[in-house]
């Protein structure tokens, strides 16, 4: 199937190309907004093939060295370079950098804010003076379908032009993404997509303990194509004692806590099992219950 694009309430786009789903939002003037949608779409039609086209580099684990051509296989190599001393590859960062391509198209004059949510990875764009909110959904098997159309998240977060935050990104062992650890979610809010993607990635590996109860499969035996080979991941968590999910949380937040000191990040929340953790207190003011 080649890529399709549709009209959605409220004249957002929705872009879908495989496994790339991108719902589009942007405000300011009607012929600017309606040609940043045309330029956009041009523009995604052709990036499912050049990522293809690197694949087999992609899914290798990120060296000291770039080997990638395309624009935003680039960007998921930059992304994930700062975490290299542990295995990742440059798939940890493919949604975010697929989003933040796709934002390029919307940075022009005449758009007062705009937003590029693929599956959950957010980019944002924003002028002086406007802000965004941005839905926090922390635990996936809480899921049910809105009723009477609304849909109720469990906190938000208010970002505003002046922050340095033009990215959020989810990562956890439930959704489509495959994860080393037990985290329900973990939210980073970045300077930009790729980067908050990757850095996602890292923590909610990073939010795990050692218990038999918790399930584990090698990657390839539930998606033979996966980047992560036979290294084993989570497909099932038990309800675990407090002190053991204190010790995971703990854990994860030891690393985004490293990453924010790198300036790798600005912010993370961590939910485990109806447990809380996050970076700092600057993000925890912005976030509305």
């Amino acid at each position: 199937m080649g890529p399709s694009r549709s009209r959605l309430a409220n004249g957002r786009e929705h872009f879908q190309h495989g496994p790339i789903d991108l719902v589009i939002a942007a405000h300011g003037d009607v012929h600017a907004v309606q040609a940043a949608h045309d330029a956009a779409w041009q523009r995604f039609t052709t990036v499912l093939a050049e990522l293809v086209a690197e694949l087999p580099l992609l899914r290798a684990p990120v060296s000291a060295d770039c080997a990638l051509q395309g624009v935003v296989a680039r960007r998921m190599w930059q992304a994930c370079a700062p975490h290299r001393r542990s295995f990742i590859t440059s798939m940890a960062a493919v949604a975010g950098a697929v989003a933040q391509e796709i934002l390029g198209h919307y940075t022009g004059a005449g758009i007062t804010r705009a937003w590029v949510n693929n599956g959950g990875d957010i980019a944002i764009h924003l002028v002086p003076g406007e802000q965004v909110r941005v839905g926090l959904w922390a635990d996936l098997a809480r899921w049910r379908p809105a009723q009477n159309g609304q849909l109720h998240t469990d906190a938000q977060f208010a970002l505003t032009a002046d922050l340095p935050v033009r990215g959020v990104a989810t990562s956890g062992w439930r959704g489509r993404s495959q994860s080393l650890g037990i985290a329900d979610s973990v939210t980073v809010l970045a300077r930009d997509a790729a980067t908050a993607d990757a850095a996602a990635t890292v923590i909610a590996n990073a939010v795990d303990v050692t218990d038999a109860r918790i399930a584990r499969r090698p990657a390839n035996e539930i998606k033979d194509d996966s980047d992560l080979g036979g290294r084993l991941v989570t497909v099932g968590v038990p309800p675990l004692p407090a002190p053991l999910v204190a010790q995971a949380l703990q854990a994860g937040l030891a690393r985004a806590e490293a990453l924010r000191a790198q300036g790798l990040i600005w912010h993370a929340a961590l939910v485990c099992q109806d447990r809380w953790r996050s970076t700092g207190d600057a993000g925890d003011r912005l976030l509305v219950q």
